[in-house]
Order: C-alpha cells, then sequence, then structure tokens
C-alpha cells in the first residue's frame, strides 16, 4: 500500500509539473512571485537567472537589468546571484489599500538579444495593522421615549488588512439596556448598529456608557476599541428625514476644486430647537476627509482636492441629519468619478542600439520600447507610429512593449545618422501623445570603390620644364567615412621610350599631385600616357583607375639648321682646301630676271608655327641684284647682271622661325658672274688670295695637286710607251711557226696604224659625277683614234700585225677594252700624230726607223700637253658653263674641278681643240722633213 501510494504521489507530482510548464507556456514566459510585505530591503522574491535560464557569467555580457515602471523601485536583480530581491520595505496598505490583491510589476531586460520578460510579484497581507475607530468616543442622544429594538448604526472600525487579516468581529459590552446587532454590507463590510433593548427612563439614569470592541482575523488578534456615551433625552416625537436615503452623483475627474458636488436636503416635523437639522459626516475615511467638505447648517458637499480616476474612482460617505433634540436621520453619498483623458501615453525606451552597420540585414532589432497611457477604457488605448522616411518600422512584442526594426538595408552614404521619432497616441478626444527620439549612427563599410572628378585627365605641359614641376592634380572621392574613405594615389606602371614610366613622372600618394621628374623635350616625347589608381583604406581595399594624357607642348628651342649651303669649316682644319668651295654658285651674267641661282635649303627640329621658316636676304654685294624667295629659299635673278657689277657676289641669307621669341641661322653664298670655267677658275683663284678671306690658301693647294696629278699622267705615259714599244718590238720578230710573215722587215709594219694603235694605249677618259669626288680613269679606244682618217669599225678594231700573229697577241689586246670615243673632242686634220711625210690622210708611208721615230712621238704629245697647260686653246661657243652651278648639282665643290690640260671628257660641255695647235704642229712637222733625226730632237726640248 505505501508502494502503490508513493507511485500514485509521483504521478500526481508529474501531472502538476505539466500543468505548471503549460501555464508557464501561457503566461508568456511571465514570472510570477509573491513576497509578505514589510520585509526587510534586500530580501529574497526569487532566482530570476534560474528561471530564465542564464547563466550567472553571462548575466553583465548580456546587460541584464530589472525595469520597475511604478514611481518606486521596489525590486532590484542581485548580479551575482541572479536573485530577484526587495529594493525598499513594501507597505501593502500604502500600495493597495483599495485593492483585494497586490501585485507589483518589473521587467527582466536582456539587452544582447532584445528580449522582455515580465515579473508579477504578489504581495502577501501579514496582520500588522489593529482595527481602529476613526473617533474613540462616540457620543449618542437618546429620547426616553424610544421604543425598545430601535438600532442606532455606530460608527465602523477600519482595518486596512485584507483576508482573514481584516475586521471580523465587533463586541458590545457595559449595559443590559443596549445590545449589538451587526449587519452585512453591499460589499459584504460590517456594519455595527445599537440596539435598544429595554426601555429607558431618564429619571432613573440620565447616562448610559458602553464600550465597543473590533477584532480581526489574524493568528495574533488585533483589536481596537470606542467608548460610546448615551444621553437619555426628553421626549421628540419627531426626527428628520432625507429627501433620499442614497445620493448618487457622476463627476469627471477634471471637476474644479470648490464645486458643489451635490446638496443634502433632510427636513424635521418639529418645531423650534427640536426642528432645527444640522448635518455631520460618519463613516468617513482620511481620504474622504480630504477631498470632502459637508456644509453642517446647508448640508452642501464640496470638492476640496482634485480628483484622480487612476487613484480612485469612486467614493462613498455617509452624512447624517439631527435635529436638536438628539433625533437623526441617515443617507448615503455615493460619488463616482469619471475618466478624463488627462494622461498622456508614457514611452519608455527601455534598450537603444547607439550604432549600427550599414550592412546589417533587414530586422535588426535597433531599440526596445515600452509604452502605458494611466487612462482607461478608449483614453488608455494607445497607438505607436514612426515619423515617416525612415528605413525603419515597429513591430509590436510582448504586452505593452514594441520593437524598432530595420524595414531594409541602410546605407551610411546616403544618410549616416537616424533621429528616429516613435509617437504614442491613446484615443481620447482629443488625442494625446507622447514621443521619443532614438538617435541612430550608422557605421560605415566599404562599400564604395573611389570615384574621380573627371573620366580622364589630360595636361599641356612646355618642354623644358623644370624637373619637380607640377602638371596636374587628380582627384577622388570615396563615398565612404574614415579610414574606408582615405584614398591613396599611385601610377601603373609603364615603359616610355624603353624607360619606366616611374623615371618621368610620379604621383602624391595623398594629394594626387602629378609631377613631371624629369625635363621633357618635344622633340623625343610628344605625348605621355598613363594610368592613375586610387585605393582607399579599407579591408579588402576597393580602388579605380583613371587615364592621364600628358601632351607635351613644342617650345621654339631649336634654331633652323641649314643644310646647303654646308656652314665654312672651322679654322685650322685639316680638309679645309675641300670646303673652300663650298657655298659657291655660277650665275650667266646673261641670265634673265628670274632666273634660279642657287636654293637655300635648311629644316627645324621644332613643330607647327615653331618650324615655319621664311628666307630673308640680310646683306649682298649688290642689294638689288638677287632676291630670295621667302618661303621657298630660293635664290633668283632681280635683274639682268650689269657690266659694272661685281663678278663675285657675297649673299648673306637668314632664315627664321616664326616662334616666340624667333630664332634664326645665316647662309653664306658665293656667286661668281662668269661666263666660262677660265673665268670662273681666275676669280675664285683671286678670291681665294685675296687677304683676309679663309680660303686664302687653295691656289697654293691647287696647283700642288695639278703637279701631282700631271706627274702621276707622264709617268702612267711613260710605263704605257715603254710597254706598247716592247710589244711592237716583238711582234717585228719572225714568230718561229709562221711561213706567211717570215722575212718581211720589221718596218713594213710600222705606219699611221701603229700609232693608232700607240694612241690605243695611252688615252685615258676622266669622268666626273655630281655625286661622287673620285676620279675614273678608264681606257679609251676611240677618243685619240678618231682624230685620224675614219675608218670602218671593224678596221679601227683590227690588229696591228699580220694574221700569223694575231693569234700570239691576242691575249694582250683582250686587256684593253676602250670605251666609246667622245665626239666633242676633236684633233685637226694637221694634228694627228704621224711621220713627217704622212700628209692629207696617208697611211701607208714607213717610218725610216723605229728609234726616231719614237722619240718624235713622245715629242709630239708632250707638246700637245704643253700647248694645252699654257691656256692657248680656247673653249668654243662661249655659252657653256661646265655645269658648275648649283642648277646641275648642289654638292658641287672645287675638287671636282679637272685638270684641264689633259685630255678630259667633262659631261655637258661642247668645247673642242681649236686648229692653231694643229698648224704650229704642221710647220713643225715641215720644217724638219729634211733631217727627221735633227727635228726629232728639238721636238723633244
Amino acid at each position: 500500500m505505501c508502494a502503490a501510494g508513493r507511485r500514485r504521489g509521483r504521478r500526481e507530482r508529474a501531472l502538476l509539473w505539466c500543468v505548471l510548464v503549460a501555464a508557464w507556456e501561457a503566461a508568456w514566459g511571465q514570472l510570477r512571485y509573491s513576497v509578505p510585505e514589510e520585509m526587510p530591503k534586500g530580501s529574497f522574491v526569487g532566482d530570476v537567472a534560474k528561471d530564465l535560464g542564464l547563466q550567472l557569467p553571462a548575466l553583465r555580457d548580456r546587460g541584464v537589468r530589472i525595469i520597475d515602471r511604478g514611481r518606486t523601485q521596489y525590486f532590484a536583480l542581485h548580479g551575482k546571484t541572479g536573485h530577484l530581491v526587495t529594493a525598499e520595505r513594501i507597505d501593502r496598505e500604502q500600495l493597495c489599500r483599495l485593492l483585494e490583491k497586490c501585485v507589483l510589476r518589473c521587467e527582466v531586460i536582456v539587452e544582447a538579444e532584445m528580449k522582455v520578460n515580465e515579473i508579477e510579484v504578489e504581495i502577501m497581507d501579514i496582520n500588522d495593522n489593529a482595527p481602529s475607530f476613526r473617533e474613540t468616543e462616540m457620543q449618542l442622544k437618546m429620547s426616553e421615549t424610544t421604543v425598545p429594538g430601535s438600532r442606532f448604526p455606530l460608527a465602523r472600525a477600519h482595518d486596512p488588512d485584507v483576508g482573514p487579516n481584516s475586521l471580523q468581529s465587533y463586541e458590545l459590552s457595559g449595559d443590559e439596556h443596549f445590545s449589538l446587532a451587526v449587519q452585512a454590507g453591499p460589499g459584504g463590510d460590517q456594519r455595527p448598529e445599537l440596539v435598544l433593548a429595554k426601555a429607558l427612563d431618564r429619571e432613573e439614569t440620565a447616562f448610559h456608557e458602553l464600550l465597543l470592541r473590533a477584532s480581526d482575523g489574524g493568528e495574533a488578534s488585533r483589536t481596537g476599541t470606542a467608548r460610546i456615551l448615551v444621553a437619555v433625552l426628553d421626549a421628540n416625537d419627531n426626527a428628520p428625514v432625507f429627501s433620499q436615503a442614497e445620493y448618487t452623483v457622476r463627476v469627471p475627474e477634471d471637476v474644479p476644486v470648490g464645486s458643489v458636488l451635490v446638496t443634502l436636503t433632510a427636513t424635521d416635523a418639529d418645531e423650534g430647537i427640536n426642528g432645527h437639522v444640522k448635518y455631520s459626516m460618519k463613516k468617513v475615511t482620511d481620504m474622504e476627509l480630504e477631498n470632502f467638505r459637508l456644509d453642517s447648517e446647508t448640508g452642501v458637499i464640496t470638492l476640496v482636492q482634485s480628483f484622480d480616476f487612476e487613484e480612485a474612482g469612486c467614493y462613498e460617505v455617509e452624512v447624517q441629519a439631527h435635529d436638536g433634540a438628539g433625533l437623526f436621520d441617515t443617507a448615503k453619498v455615493t460619488v463616482t468619478v469619471t475618466d478624463v483623458n488627462d494622461n498622456a501615453p508614457e514611452l519608455t525606451v527601455t534598450s537603444q542600439l547607439n550604432a549600427i552597420s550599414e550592412d546589417a540585414p533587414s530586422g535588426t532589432v535597433v531599440a526596445l520600447l515600452h509604452v502605458q497611457d494611466r487612462d482607461s477604457g478608449a483614453n488608455g488605448e494607445v497607438r505607436c507610429s514612426l515619423d515617416g522616411g525612415v528605413p525603419f518600422r515597429l513591430r509590436s512584442s510582448q504586452g505593452s512593449y514594441y520593437s524598432v526594426v530595420t524595414a531594409r538595408e541602410l546605407d551610411r552614404e546616403e544618410v549616416s545618422e537616424y533621429n528616429v521619432t516613435v509617437r504614442a497616441a491613446d484615443g481620447g478626444s482629443p488625442a494625446l501623445w507622447s514621443s521619443a527620439v532614438l538617435a541612430l549612427r550608422v557605421l560605415d563599410v566599404n562599400d564604395n570603390a573611389p570615384v574621380f572628378a573627371e573620366a580622364s585627365y589630360s595636361a599641356r605641359l612646355p618642354e623644358n620644364n623644370a624637373a619637380g614641376a607640377l602638371v596636374l592634380t587628380v582627384r577622388a572621392a570615396d563615398a565612404d567615412w574614415g579610414q574606408n574613405a582615405r584614398v591613396r594615389y599611385r601610377l601603373w606602371e609603364g615603359r616610355v621610350r624603353g624607360a619606366p614610366l616611374s623615371s618621368y613622372v610620379s604621383v602624391q600618394a595623398e594629394t594626387g599631385a602629378l609631377y613631371a621628374l624629369r625635363s621633357f623635350d618635344y622633340e623625343e616625347v610628344r605625348e605621355v600616357g598613363l594610368w592613375v589608381r586610387a585605393e582607399d583604406g579599407g579591408a579588402p581595399a576597393l580602388s579605380s583607375n583613371v587615364s592621364v594624357r600628358l601632351v607635351i607642348v613644342d617650345e621654339n628651342d631649336n634654331a633652323p639648321q641649314v643644310l646647303y649651303p654646308p656652314p665654312p669649316p672651322a679654322q685650322g682644319s685639316g680638309s679645309g682646301w675641300g670646303w673652300g668651295w663650298a657655298g659657291v654658285e655660277l650665275a650667266a651674267r646673261s641670265a634673265e630676271p628670274g632666273a634660279l641661282v642657287a636654293k637655300v635649303v635648311a629644316v627645324d627640329a621644332d613643330a607647327g608655327q615653331n618650324a615655319w621658316l621664311s628666307y630673308e636676304l640680310a646683306k649682298a654685294t649688290e642689294p638689288g641684284l638677287f632676291r630670295v624667295g621667302l618661303h621657298s629659299g630660293e635664290v633668283r635673278t632681280a635683274r639682268v647682271p650689269l657690266a659694272r657689277d661685281a663678278a663675285r657676289q657675297s649673299l648673306v641669307v637668314v632664315v627664321k622661325d616664326h616662334g616666340r621669341p624667333a630664332l634664326s641661322a645665316t647662309a653664306t653664298l658665293t656667286v661668281v658672274l662668269a661666263e666660262s670655267v677660265a673665268e670662273l677658275l681666275s676669280e675664285l683663284g683671286s678670291a681665294a688670295a685675296a687677304p683676309g678671306e679663309p680660303a686664302g690658301g687653295l691656289t697654293r693647294w691647287l696647283v700642288l695637286a695639278v703637279a701631282a696629278v700631271s706627274c702621276l699622267f707622264l709617268a702612267f705615259l711613260l710605263l704605257l710607251l715603254a710597254l706598247c714599244l716592247r710589244r711592237w718590238r716583238r711582234s717585228q720578230l719572225p714568230a718561229a711557226g709562221s711561213g706567211a710573215l717570215r722575212g718581211v722587215p720589221a718596218s713594213q709594219f710600222v705606219g699611221i696604224d701603229g700609232v693608232r694603235a700607240f694612241l690605243h694605249s695611252y688615252s685615258h677618259e676622266v669622268s666626273l659625277t655630281a655625286d661622287s669626288r673620285k676620279s675614273q680613269l678608264c681606257l679609251s679606244g676611240g677618243s685619240c683614234c678618231d682624230t685620224l682618217p675614219a675608218r670602218p669599225p671593224a678596221e679601227a678594231s683590227s690588229d696591228l700585225v699580220p694574221t700569223g700573229d694575231h693569234s700570239a697577241d691576242n691575249s694582250d689586246q683582250a686587256s684593253f677594252q676602250q670605251a666609246q670615243p667622245n665626239t666633242d673632242w676633236r684633233f685637226s686634220q694637221t694634228q694627228r700624230p704621224g711621220t713627217s711625210g704622212s700628209q692629207n690622210g696617208e697611211e701607208g708611208g714607213a717610218w725610216p726607223n723605229n728609234q726616231f721615230d719614237t722619240e718624235m712621238l713622245q715629242a709630239m704629245i708632250l707638246a700637245s700637253a704643253n700647248e694645252a697647260g699654257d691656256g692657248n686653246s680656247t673653249l668654243g661657243g662661249g655659252t657653256g658653263t661646265m655645269g658648275l652651278s648649283a642648277r646641275y648639282g648642289p654638292q658641287f665643290t672645287l675638287q671636282h674641278v679637272p685638270d684641264y690640260r689633259q685630255n678630259v671628257y667633262i659631261p655637258g660641255s661642247t668645247a673642242t681643240l681649236t686648229n692653231a695647235a694643229g698648224k704650229r704642229d704642221a710647220k713643225s712637222a715641215g720644217s724638219s722633213g729634211g733631217n727627221k733625226k735633227k727635228s726629232g730632237k728639238k721636238e723633244k726640248k
């Protein structure tokens, strides 16, 4: 039986726990505790940490605290134990004097989780108050004619305690004429009445003294007493009567002080003093005495203190009307106070975040609010709202709590700080409202890359800038804040003309200023393209790039450079003799106006306007003789040269660019007015020999050069002559295997064809080209032979020996490939070499002896060379200019002029030798006909 009882007890306890858990869940997580009143401060109420499942170390970390909505903080949370303790001594009768059940409420806030848990603490009554009478001594007046059984109300005792500890019973003692009757009121209260049990006789006893005792029901019962003194009066047969037994008044709580609430009326049929009625209040509490005043003569009840519906909504007052003889009547006055919307909603910020990250998800709780309105009914219904235009919304929590949550993700770059106004309005008319402002700062997240002020940058930088010059400043702004908005700049590395970009420009990391590290030259670098990166200080960092284009602006820092005529060499240069012809041009005296003489060629390394060149004749021997094209640089004759004009004209041409300031260069031209080469050379020679001229030694060098060339030429002729004679001697000997020529004298092979062959062997041609400074010497097969009587080409190239010797000497003849003859050069008929007897083209004559003929021929050649060296031969026509002008070749110099004492082929010339020399040679040949040997010696001298 005992085991079965224990099992049944366990099942009952389990069922009780289930019921308790269900009740707990149904109660929205509320904690309920009870504590007796009058407990000392710090008394234990409940273990909040255990009931909420919170660990003790987490109490401080999570921000757990107690909030009491009352005017006095009655409870506190012990931080070390998590216990709910009393913060003040609690008097139930003071807090809940009109309430049967006294409950105090508070909240536990867990800030880290934004959670609220309500706590209800019921204050248990203890028997700490004894019943008490407002008047410890009461006086009653009764007529001796009062009928036994009459009842007289007595003052009631008051006990603030409730329940068993409240007033429970009354007892009367002291006299047999009276007894006590207790009536139950409408609210269950006890109303003591004094009952006359036996007729009174004033003459027997004029006064009766009674003792009324009130007792409560506590374990240690407490009592209160009041002394009743009854005076017996003579007969008064009419008592005062109220117009109504109960007066009910409804007044708003805002009725002004001094207002008349109600006027009581009681009448007495007696006359005189027995009919004079006076009013007095019975059965009143201290609160009623503080709020009402009764006029004893008129029965008017007025308001002494303002009503407060939230403190008390109903008042009951018992009023007694008595006459002068002591007879009375009683009436009940009930004052009902109606609520007026006189309390605005109370909005309290229970918990709040001061800052929130801009990337917080939607629905993040930023504040916890509590609202309440002390009014009742519609006046106490509260509606909360947020001011529009903010990314937040209200969400109803439990009870009268609201939470403010984010409606979407925030953007600090749009709004960095919010002042959220929460408004709470009741349902009264007019409605009352209150508000609270939540200041919330949005924390920055690095979600914005730097943005440059311009899509691309360009700057114009003059060349020859100073190293370290500021080029431009790039600026980028970052919409973030703090470190995330700190922008630093750097260059994307590249190369310019093979060198690193960082050696040309640099960027200041903090300001974005772009500096040139070196001086730019427009002629080398005309444009530099680069990229600048802006990077913020976030983690991870965000960046953006912008292109920068530096355009180098040309400055006029290069003077024009003259290409032609070339500048004269420096003094003391070893090659000065070759440059003595620089800038020398030839102009015919018969040139027409506008004839091209020369052209000045110049360039400028600059660009644009700085490279536009103009030519100007700055100085001239004859100012009006020549003019220079402004833009072409062509030197032309301005008029026909006159006889009085100097043969040598010096022109100084200034070449200017169009820069600011303009730079210039000069070119010096020497123009010789001549009609022939001899005149040109004599003029140049005289000019070179003139004192003070830089080319004063030109003639000396020219003479030395001509002498050296003549010596080499003569040596070559002698060597060639010796070789030819040796070949000729061999040809005279009969061949070992030849029968055709055996026995033929050697003199038979010597004739004019032999002379032609000899001339073939020593004649040469000198060719000059406009772009070459080298002379080309080549053997010619027709330059001299064509001066003999004409023959067909086959005969001109025929062998000098019979057919039998042709095969033997074929290899020797093949080595002399001869050039085509120049028909511009001719020997006269009398100048043809040959023996003294060969006249009029005769070719069949034989030379008497070979030695004499050889000597005579050598003398003739030397005489011809000397005659050409003496300059006796003239140039025919007078119209040739020997091609020395720049019109035929701008690079023509003096070194290209050939030695005219030689047989020279000059391209473009029509000059030929005159017949004077031929006549002289014929005369010499004729005079030597008698004595060939003597004549040959004379000619040799």
